[in-house]
């Protein structure tokens, strides 16, 4: 399969926007379909990006799905973009499309800058990490991208073969600078694998050893300036709580009356609560 290219930065700069109003709109409870014929038409026409945004139109109108749309176009979106909105679209996810959107707008932006090998391959594991994804299918997509060089793309592939029975830190340090020199010391005449990662990377990965791996993610981004993934953040919905607490209220009106019928010299707890056919239930709607 070939490698998904690297765009020019202007295209990054709009998919950024693209994502950042898609997002927007949809918690304005837009349909998505509306959302997509008309937004094409603010993005900078000498990108090709208005053109990809008409195709996932007519995609989404046939298919019903995003991720069909983006899996198609392989010559323009990543195939670790069209991973993200796949699973925002699987039933059943707590993944919702709100965060998908956030997270590639995110990546976009990241890519528009001066991104780095190790800097993109990080921000995507963590995303996978931090949402619950699994690692498998996205280290796949990870892979495919033309962003990261035959290097990088074999040391992917380890990193699927290994994550889960190897500490992600670990995985780091073994190809930092700082392990290589720790190798040289004690192997003077071997030459090690070509560094992926800095010294500074190499030693907070040492560091975080044993470690939840969110850890070391935000130590690198406060030391290093790493991209940071957007975090889920869960809105409590108060209306779930209300039987929890009329039933709380039930309790300690029962409390109540049993106390008051002791303090009375009466205890019949049947006269206290009512015959089986007279205990009301209170019910919801």
């Amino acid at each position: 399969m070939p490698l998904a290219p690297v765009l020019d930065q202007e295209e990054y700069v709009e998919q950024a926007y693209f994502y950042h109003v898609f997002r927007e709109r949809l918690q304005q409870n837009m349909a998505a379909q509306d959302i997509l014929e008309r937004v094409h038409e603010e993005i900078l026409s000498t990108t090709r990006l208005p053109l990809a945004i008409q195709f996932l139109a007519t995609e989404l109108k046939h298919a019903g799905v995003l991720a069909n749309g983006l899996s198609r176009l392989t010559h323009y979106f990543s195939p670790f973009q069209a991973y993200i909105i796949a699973k925002a679209e699987e039933e059943g996810k707590r993944f919702s499309m709100d965060t998908a959107l956030h997270v590639l707008e995110g990546e976009a932006k990241y890519r528009s800058e001066s991104p780095t090998q190790a800097g993109l391959f990080v921000y995507e594991f963590e995303v996978m990490c931090r949402n619950k994804l699994g690692y498998d299918e996205g280290l796949r997509a990870m892979a495919q991208d033309g962003f990261f060089d035959d290097e990088w793309r074999q040391y992917i592939e380890m990193v699927r073969r290994n994550v889960g029975e190897v500490d992600f830190a670990d995985l780091i340090y073994v190809r930092s600078e700082q392990a290589n020199r720790e190798w040289l010391k004690k192997n003077p005449e071997q030459t090690p694998p070509i560094a992926l990662f800095g010294e500074k990377e190499g030693k907070i990965a040492r560091a975080s050893r044993g470690r939840d791996p969110l850890y070391l993610f935000s130590a690198l981004q406060r030391q290093l300036g790493y991209p940071e993934v957007p975090r889920l953040v869960y809105k409590e919905d108060p209306l779930a709580v209300l039987p929890t607490i009329l039933a709380k209220i039930q309790e300690i009106e029962l409390k109540l009356k049993l106390m008051d019928n002791e303090l009375r010299g009466k205890s019949d707890l049947i006269q206290t609560l009512g015959k089986p056919e007279e205990v009301k239930v209170i019910e919801l709607d």
